[in-house]
């Protein structure tokens, strides 16, 4: 019958929750409050060219890591023609969005709560900063939650191996018996299949708009919210039976990755 599901792992952020204003934890905005207006694609490329690097010595500690978030800014607001008197105020600023009030996806608290009563254990593996268990507490979800990994303690961002590989340890559990659940393609889908992952890509339609998902490969899932993912561990978990799982009010935006 081939390996149960014993554990399910998500990504933090544009899969559990997100930020409560993403007008105003935005870069875009704050580099046009400070007039200036960065090519799109510069600012694409900052959020994807860390991906899968390794940073184990800007992780030994919350102020080693710091340091390195703005030196990455810095170079962000280089890209950008920011001349050199108005760039600390600036990563300043962007560092304040960062740090904006979070609230969860609609749905997110009933499908761990599903998840969990029928005996899945519950991961989280981000790329994110330091205090993700804060942020996990402030949307509600940290109770939910047996482990949380983050890229800023782990050392290195997905799809790099060893993130997965510490969530995995950390739960116990190998690559056959997890499915891996978010909304960026390559950490969250690509990366986990390389190590032997069931991967559900998330992609929230009216979020993405004017935009096409990437095509699925042989054994890629694909939900329009996480309420399928209760359906998909149910067929892959031999059968198992979950309850259904109902999402609270509220709306729901996406957003780009974060440092």
């Amino acid at each position: 019958m081939g390996p149960v599901v014993r554990a399910v792992v998500f990504d933090f952020y544009g899969t559990l929750a997100k930020f409560a204003d993403t007008t105003v934890s935005n870069y875009e905005t704050v580099f046009a409050a400070h007039g200036y207006r960065p090519e799109r694609s510069v600012l694409d490329n900052y959020f994807a060219r860390y991906d899968g690097v390794e940073h184990a010595e800007h992780s030994v500690s919350e102020d080693a890591y710091e340091t390195w978030v703005r030196a990455r800014l810095r170079e962000l607001t280089g890209a950008c023609g920011v001349p050199d008197p108005h760039v600390a105020d600036l990563i300043d600023a962007l560092r304040a969005s960062d740090q904006g009030p979070m609230v969860p996806y609609p749905e997110a608290a009933a499908t761990l709560t599903s998840l969990r009563a029928a005996g899945q254990s519950i991961g989280v593996c981000s790329n994110w900063g330091w205090e993700l268990n804060g942020f996990l507490e402030q949307v509600g979800l940290l109770h939910l939650v047996d482990v949380a990994v983050t890229s800023a303690r782990a050392g290195s961002r997905k799809p790099h191996p060893d993130i997965y590989a510490r969530s995995m340890a950390a739960l116990g559990v190998d690559a056959a018996d997890v499915i891996f659940v978010g909304d960026s393609w390559e950490p969250d889908v690509r990366g986990p299949r390389q190590l032997g992952m069931t991967a559900v890509h998330v992609w929230r339609s009216e979020d993405r708009t004017g935009q096409l998902p990437p095509v699925l490969e042989p054994g890629d899932h694909r939900v329009g919210d996480l309420t399928g993912v209760l359906e998909i561990v149910a067929r892959l978990g031999s059968g198992m039976s979950l309850p259904t799982a109902r999402p609270t009010d509220g709306e729901r935006i996406g957003g780009p990755a974060r440092p």
